[in-house]
């Protein structure tokens, strides 16, 4: 089924530093927009007829509905488009359409202590859990690693949430520093403990590496794009796909993925970022051995499900749920 479109205004915009702007979006007859939770995304329709994801950076409310969306926006220097149409052709008062709020990056409900740890832009949704956990009275931590003070979006809302926060700078006059490895540690975490990161490519292989005596079960992770030393890492095989509740078979050739085999029989799948990022065509699998590419399922979600944009069969048939 796909997603519903929703129609919103930009009611803000307002630059947090020279870099990054955050961009209010409300409902335009001033109804409440869907509600989500904390880790949620939403998909972007952007002039020039571009499409990116941003993930939400505020707290949900209690209740049905929110009174907002609020996005944090990097201007990227290399921008496709993404970044640049939203900084310079977007301005207060205009419409725009959004999907509703997805979330593959949720808080563990069963954490006994939430260690949060972002880098640069890559705090957008685990503010919003920093936010939402303050407000529970559950137990975390947010650490942030920016390149300086002065580039330190959110740095008000990083305020109201006192001592939970721990900063490091990259500025060599900054006091602020972090240690990776010792703030992971070299031992096994505590129990109940739960690690989240997001973050450009670098400062998420540089957790994981700091963290890779930590239960796969208990990292979570949220990638701006698919990590370099994944391309070209498997030989791209045919396989066919079985489509278990319509009962047919489904040929995708090695230069195609599944849901451009889908698409050409007319079957329609929802994606977004077509590079297993944002689990929009994340299906249950049910026969066969799946190869996942995706990079946006734990361990323990792939036991069951597979991202049809970027997964591919190592077995001669691969089964779904579909």
């Amino acid at each position: 089924m796909l997603d519903r479109i929703l129609t919103v205004r930009v009611d803000r915009i307002t630059r947090l530093t020279p870099e990054v702007s955050s961009f209010e979006l409300v409902h335009p007859a001033g109804r409440p927009l869907p509600a989500y939770e904390a880790g949620a995304h939403i998909d972007v329709h952007l002039p020039g007829g571009f499409m990116r994801t941003y993930s939400l950076a505020s707290a949900p409310r209690p209740g049905s509905g929110q009174a907002r969306y609020v996005i944090g926006v990097k201007r990227e220097p290399a921008s496709r488009g993404g970044s640049a149409a939203l900084h310079e052709r977007v301005r207060a008062g205009d419409l725009l359409a959004v999907g509703s709020p997805r979330n593959t990056f949720p808080l563990h409900a069963g954490a006994r202590h939430h260690l949060l740890l972002a880098g640069g832009i890559g705090l957008t949704p685990l503010l919003a859990m920093a936010q939402q956990l303050a407000a529970e009275g559950a137990a975390f931590t947010l650490c942030v690693f920016a390149r300086s003070r002065a580039l330190l979006p959110f740095a008000d809302d990083l305020a109201a949430l006192g001592q939970a926060v721990r900063l490091h700078l990259d500025d060599r006059a900054a006091p602020e520093k972090l240690d990776l490895r010792a703030l992971l540690g070299p031992s096994a975490p505590a129990p109940g403990t739960h690690l989240y990161l997001c973050g450009p490519a670098g400062f998420m292989q540089a957790a994981l590496e700091a963290a890779r005596h930590w239960d796969e079960d208990r990292i979570h992770l949220e990638y701006f794009a698919p990590p370099a030393q994944a391309a070209g890492e498997a030989e791209d095989r045919p396989f066919v796909l079985k489509l278990a509740r319509r009962g047919i078979e489904v040929p995708v050739a090695a230069d195609a993925s599944a849901v451009d085999a889908l698409h050409d029989l007319g079957i329609d799948v929802p994606t977004s970022c077509a590079q297993g990022l944002c689990g929009t065509c994340v299906v249950p699998w049910t026969g066969g051995e799946p190869e996942h590419r995706d990079h946006c399922l734990s361990a323990t979600e792939r036991r069951h499900k597979l991202a049809l944009c970027c997964s591919r069969a190592k077995s001669a048939v691969l089964e779904v749920d579909l």
